[in-house]
């Protein structure tokens, strides 16, 4: 067992062999082929993707999608990854397990205009948000703000999400379209994307541009702490249920919990030309359902495979032991950790469903190339 970086000192990485995978040799990774090419496109038509603590290199991700042919059959694609790749398990230094979590694209019905019901409007980012890093970062605000209000005076904090839902953005023509629900607004940012159906029939799809920046704040604690849901009830159904019925009996109530979290989301339009391929997320490559998982991108980075085998996790796999390989597409503002993982379930009703229900404990392994492997085997 090594450290994986002299500064890291919260895990460690493990190397095993692929026969210590629970369930990789009934795994069919083949489906990630079309995402690995893309992922290889990216980083060298485009832009490398960002090195997280760990290390590991864009460019050596790319030089091992390149050698990928389409896959003939699940055991070609296995091949593949065995005989060019070193697995390691991620241990935390506590011994703790990691543990997932699962996202989906959610249809949300929605209105050109603010008329009638449909008056929740999803909005693009502002021309005042800016990014914050090291270098233009207010000594007010701590590094986990990511982004920030120019002012004429200077930066300062961006209106969290109960001023803005109080209209503090009107009149700047930034609303994308408009909802029925202030609760599938929530949902949807909680997610990241959504695909609006209007009642012609046109579906458009949102994603991610930028959020607020203040902290991500679950409301399901919140509830939980107050006693108003068990937390062996806890769920995206359970939530949705109480805020539902809140709703109904005291709105204000629901305003009270939503405005909770802070942390508010921006979107952008995104290409829908396609509705069998999941939403461009932060890698810029479409998610594949069950194949992609959002990660740390302070540590992890993006594109690099993942297995993860999750016993108690059975669901969504007809009552087996999850057991996946997985490419590292997306990240959020709840993914903390180096075995901290969100599972992408896909999009609309029933994915939702699948996803509300995912919180379990879960082994997570990473495919190393070879290449780079000696960095970490000691």
């Amino acid at each position: 067992m090594i450290s994986a970086s002299p500064t890291l000192s919260d895990f460690r990485l493990e190397r095993v062999d692929f026969a210590d995978l629970p369930g990789w040799a009934a795994d069919d990774p083949s489906p990630l082929y079309e995402a690995m090419r893309a992922c290889a496109a990216h980083i060298r038509n485009v832009k490398p993707y960002r090195k997280g603590s760990l290390g590991l290199e864009a460019r050596e991700l790319a030089d091992l999608f390149e050698q990928a042919a389409p896959f003939a059959d699940a055991s070609a694609a296995r091949t593949f990854f065995e005989q060019r790749c070193t697995p390691f398990r991620i241990l935390k230094h506590n011994d703790e397990q990691g543990f997932v979590t699962a996202f989906y694209e959610p249809e949300v019905d929605v209105s050109d205009v603010s008329e009638g019901l449909f008056t929740h409007p999803f909005y693009f980012r502002p021309d005042d948000l800016v990014d914050l890093d090291e270098s233009n970062r207010p000594a007010d605000l701590d590094s986990g703000y990511m982004f920030g209000r120019q002012t004429p005076d200077g930066i300062v904090a961006y209106p969290d999400r109960g001023e803005i839902d109080r209209g503090c953005l009107n009149g700047r023509g930034l609303e994308i379209a408009f909802a029925r629900s202030r609760i599938d607004v929530f949902f949807a940012h909680v997610q990241g994307a959504a695909r609006l159906v209007y009642p012609d029939g046109r579906v458009r799809r949102i994603t991610y541009a930028a959020k607020a920046g203040h902290p991500f704040s679950p409301i399901g604690k919140l509830l939980i702490d107050r006693g108003e849901i068990a937390r062996e009830d806890i769920s995206m159904q359970s939530i949705r249920t109480w805020l539902a019925e809140a709703l109904v009996s005291n709105p204000a109530k629901v305003d009270e919990v939503l405005w909770h979290n802070k942390s508010y989301i921006f979107f952008r339009e995104a290409d829908v030309s396609d509705p069998d391929l999941g939403p461009i997320a932060a890698a810029k490559v479409p998610l594949i359902a069950g194949r992609s998982l959002a990660v740390d991108r302070s540590i992890h980075t993006f594109g690099y495979p993942f297995f993860i085998h999750a016993e108690r996790l059975t669901h969504l796999d007809d009552g087996k032991p999850f057991a996946r390989l997985m490419l590292a597409l997306d990240t959020g503002s709840a993914i903390i950790g180096p075995a901290r993982g969100d599972i992408f379930t896909g999009s609309g009703y029933h994915a939702g469903e699948l996803a509300g229900t995912v919180r379990n404990d879960a082994d997570f392994y990473i495919l190393v190339p070879n290449a780079a492997a000696g960095r970490y085997a000691g």
